[in-house]
Parts: structure tokens; C-alpha cells; sequence
């Protein structure tokens, strides 16, 4: 097959840390606030904008708390699972790599006693309908590292008796997240947006605040986890008083990605965006007969973390590590011709390939790279 004459502008599909929005350039982070103290005046103005933002965009009801907290997605999770669990029983849920995680931390960390874990395999999503919502629930909301996400959340309770805890990484500004059904949302600004890492922020509904203030857990929390002083939430927390020292220049940046996204038209553009690069996907999907999703059901396909298999009749002469190093190949083979970068699957998922589709990549640099996809699986099984 011969080699495309053209490739994407921006390479990069990373799933994480993710490609930055249309024409970025460092000159976004001119204004950003550095040498000085982000308890200042004008720091706490800058993490107070952020949250402004964030909850324009996002579309947070009012009576939410929005806070930006240490140690990216994973730090805001661990702040939640430690602060609020134990009340109740819990059911943790989990399709993925990094479900199974929060599934490690409850059960072998917090050592709860009464959890019941819903599970399935990549690809597929557990039964939502067996998950008992007056229990509290622990689950992402898109699978990053399988390519499945939960269609709704219809199976959620108006008058639950539970916390719903919600991982959104890669789900916030992509996905429509409906906040009346969800107490706790947590994302990091270097997934969707493409911000830079480290940070994380975690939105808390009144239901949640409730359980803060009226629940002490029976263990020790270190004081990178602390939301509650004397029974009380922290409110600076969610006024820009953050509990450590956040880069102000990550801050700069994520302001930036905030005022793009409300320039292309807020969160409806940025879904729209997102769902249009995954059907160029879908498009070609469709009409290749060595590729398909991960994700077994249309309506859980992930339309940021797009999941993808290799189904190639001539995979089955293989075996098992000559198979599972196709998809290496066309991974390496596409970095090395600098078309797209960091593609290969999670180290924990089957073989395969993952493509970011966030809103901050352009559905034109997609279908360029399904002519370099043909070409290099062409190259690879030739070889």
C-alpha cells in the first residue's frame, strides 16, 4: 500500500496527558500569576475564576461545591472514598483498569466490610440495573482504558438513599453529565481540556456536604484528604484556598482551555466536537475489515478514549506474543513517521490501539489518520 502523502497537523492522541487546544501556544500562559503566593489577592482571584468557570461550562448547579484539589483525578477520588465512605454499604463498580483500582482501595485500604463489587470484562459493562443506589456507589463514568462508558443514568434514583461517587475523567466537558443524579464528579484538567497534570478537581453536591458533616470515618485521614474542620466543610476549599501549593501556571493554562471551550460555544460545542471525531471513526470502523471497537455495544463506545481491536482472520496464525505485538508495531511504526503519538493500548487491556477523540482534536486530523492506520497495518502484516 502506498505511504499517505499527508499527515495530521497535530499528532498527538495521547489519552492522557491529552492534545492541547486548537492553536495553543505558550503565549497563553503570559498572565499567569508566577512568583507569587496563591494565597495572595490576586492568586486566590485566579483559582476563584477557575471555579467560576468550571461551573459555567460544566453546567454545576449552584448549590455545588467546586474545589481544585492536589494530585489530579486520583487525588480528588481518594479524597472522596476516604472522607465519605463507611456509612453505608458500597457498591463499587468497575470495567476497566482504573475502576478495579478504587475497587483495590476500598476493599484492601479502607478494609469496608460490607461492599459489593459489580464487574465485567473489557469491552462490556456490568448489569447497571443490579446496582442498588441506596447503597453508596463508586463508579467512572467512561472507561479510559477500555472505551466503555455508562449510555445514562437512568439507573440512578431521584430519591436515592446513597452517594453516587463518579470518576469523570475522561467523561467532563465530552460527556453530559447529569449532576442531579451525581454527588460526587471528579476530573482532572489534563484529560478533555487538555490542561497540564498535577491538579484535580472534585464537585460536591449537598447530599455529599451533608455526608462530610455529619459522618466521621473510623480511620486516620492525612491532611492532604481533609474537607472538614470541627464537623464543618472547609469552605475555602471551594473559594480558591486550596489545601496545597497548585501550580499557577497549570492554573494559567487551564483558564485558557476554560475561555476556548466557552468561545467555541460551551459544553454542547465541545460534545459536539468530540461525538464528530468519533464518528469519523465509526466511518472507518465500518468499511476496514481488520479493526473493530473494544466496546461490544454501540451505545457504551466512548467518544473520547475510542478503544480498538484487531480482528484480522490471518491473527489467528500467530501466536499468542507474535499477536499481541501487531498492534505494538503499527503503534511504534506510526510514532516513528511523527503521524500519532502514544496510541498503543493500556498496559492492562487487551492488545490493541487507543485514540484520544476529546473536543481539543480535529475531526481532519482523524481522517487523516485512517489512511496512515491502513498503511501501517498494511506495512506491518507484509513484513
Amino acid at each position: 500500500m502506498e505511504r499517505p502523502a499527508k499527515a495530521p497537523l497535530r499528532p498527538e492522541f495521547s489519552s492522557g496527558p491529552c492534545a492541547k487546544r486548537p492553536g495553543w501556544n505558550s503565549d497563553a500562559l503570559e498572565n499567569a500569576l508566577l512568583g507569587r503566593s496563591h494565597r495572595s489577592k490576586p492568586g486566590k482571584a485566579k483559582l476563584q475564576e477557575a471555579i467560576d468557570k468550571t461551573r459555567k461550562i460544566l453546567k454545576v448547579p449552584a448549590d455545588y461545591k467546586i474545589g481544585i484539589v492536589p494530585a489530579s483525578d486520583t487525588g480528588a477520588v481518594e479524597m472522596a472514598l476516604w472522607s465519605m465512605l463507611g456509612a453505608r454499604g458500597v457498591d463499587m463498580v468497575a470495567w476497566e483498569s482504573f475502576g478495579k483500582g478504587w475497587i483495590t482501595d476500598v476493599v484492601k485500604q479502607l478494609q469496608i466490610e460490607d461492599v459489593r463489587i459489580l464487574e465485567a470484562g473489557y469491552g462490556h459493562l456490568p448489569t447497571l440495573a443490579h446496582i442498588d443506589t441506596d447503597r453508596d456507589v463508586v463508579f467512572t463514568w467512561n472507561g479510559t482504558t477500555s472505551g466503555v462508558k455508562v449510555p445514562n443514568a437512568d439507573w440512578i434514583k431521584e430519591d436515592r438513599e446513597g452517594l453516587t461517587i463518579c470518576d469523570a475523567t475522561s467523561a467532563a466537558f465530552a460527556m453530559d453529565l447529569p449532576f442531579e443524579k451525581l454527588d460526587v464528579v471528579t476530573y482532572s484538567w489534563q484529560k478533555v481540556l487538555g490542561g497540564e497534570a498535577a491538579h484535580g478537581v472534585l464537585i460536591l453536591s449537598p447530599r455529599a456536604v451533608e455526608r462530610l458533616e455529619s459522618y466521621t470515618p473510623p480511620w486516620p485521614l492525612p491532611k492532604i484528604f481533609r474537607l472538614t474542620k470541627g464537623g464543618k466543610l472547609i469552605e475555602g476549599i471551594f473559594t480558591g484556598a486550596t489545601i496545597n501549593t497548585p501550580s499557577m501556571l497549570c492554573v494559567e493554562d487551564y483558564l485558557d482551555a476554560l475561555n476556548w471551550a466557552d468561545s467555541e460555544g460551551g459544553l454542547d460545542s465541545l460534545i459536539a466536537r468530540s461525538e464528530a471525531n468519533l464518528k469519523v471513526l465509526e466511518d472507518w470502523v465500518e468499511k476496514t475489515d481488520w479493526i473493530d471497537f473494544l466496546a461490544v455495544e454501540q451505545s457504551t463506545r466512548s467518544n473520547t478514549s475510542v478503544c480498538l481491536k484487531f480482528t484480522d482472520p490471518w491473527l489467528d496464525t500467530l501466536d499468542e506474543d507474535a499477536q499481541a505485538a501487531v498492534p505494538k508495531k503499527v503503534a511504534s511504526l506510526l510514532d516513528a513517521e511523527g503521524v500519532a503519538y502514544d496510541i498503543g493500548a493500556y498496559r492492562d487491556a487487551p492488545p490493541g490501539l487507543r485514540i484520544w477523540a476529546g473536543a481539543t482534536v480535529d475531526a481532519s486530523d482523524l481522517e487523516l489518520l485512517t489512511h496512515w492506520f491502513d498503511w501501517a497495518y498494511a506495512s506491518v502484516k507484509s513484513a
